[in-house]
Order: structure tokens, then C-alpha cells, then sequence
């Protein structure tokens, strides 16, 4: 009896051995499970991501009302009528008068009969 109760106590530690320890077994379900977990999240956020772009293409199919703020945001574009202003930050204007100061004026660049002379720079 006490020979069976050995080999059943060993062929148990064997066992658990390879459920807790070996490649297979619990840490690698573990592991999986977390892939599993991070590809779902990504999953979501790119079936969120082919929503919107799929909402997008159906606008710019549908109607010229998408096209047209496109058209105005990324291009710049204007209708006729309209005036076109940009809003540039403090520094790029304070840069830009700064530039427009230190070049002569058109006036300077005159010669007696009226021709521009090349400015330099």
C-alpha cells in the first residue's frame, strides 16, 4: 500500500509540475490571456478608427458640403466674395515686422528713371 501511495504523491507532483511550470502550462495561458486582452483593446480602437474613416468617405460621396470644408481647411481655398484671413501667433508676426523693417523701402530701390534695382538680402 505504501508503494502505491508513493507513486500516486510522485505522479501528482509531476503533474503539477507541468500545469504551474513547464511551457503549456498556466503561465503560458496566462500570457495568452493577456494578448488576447491587449488585441481586443486594439481591436476597439481601430474598429472606431474605420467607423469614423468610413463615416468620412460617406460624406465626401454623399455631398459637397464635406468637400467643401476640406477644401477650405486643408487648402485654403475661398469662394468667390468671401476674404480669406489667418490668424498667425504673436511671435511669427512680431518676426515678420521685424523682417519688413530691416528691407528698404521700394523707393530707396529707385534709380532716377523708374527701374527697380534688385534688392539684396
Amino acid at each position: 500500500m505504501r508503494p502505491l501511495i508513493v507513486a500516486l504523491a510522485l505522479a501528482f507532483a509531476v503533474l503539477q509540475f507541468r500545469l504551474w511550470l513547464s511551457d503549456g502550462g498556466m503561465r503560458e495561458v496566462w500570457r495568452l490571456e493577456e494578448q488576447v486582452a491587449l488585441r481586443t483593446q486594439e481591436n476597439r480602437s481601430l474598429e472606431e478608427r474605420n467607423a469614423a474613416l468610413a463615416a468620412e468617405v460617406r460624406d465626401l460621396k454623399s455631398g459637397l458640403a464635406a468637400a467643401e470644408e476640406r477644401a477650405r481647411t486643408e487648402l485654403g481655398m475661398v469662394q468667390p466674395g468671401e476674404s480669406f484671413y489667418q490668424i498667425v501667433p504673436y511671435d511669427a508676426a512680431r518676426r515678420y515686422a521685424a523682417q519688413a523693417k530691416a528691407l528698404p523701402s521700394p523707393e530707396e530701390h529707385a534709380d532716377g528713371a523708374g527701374a527697380a534695382v534688385p534688392v539684396r538680402r
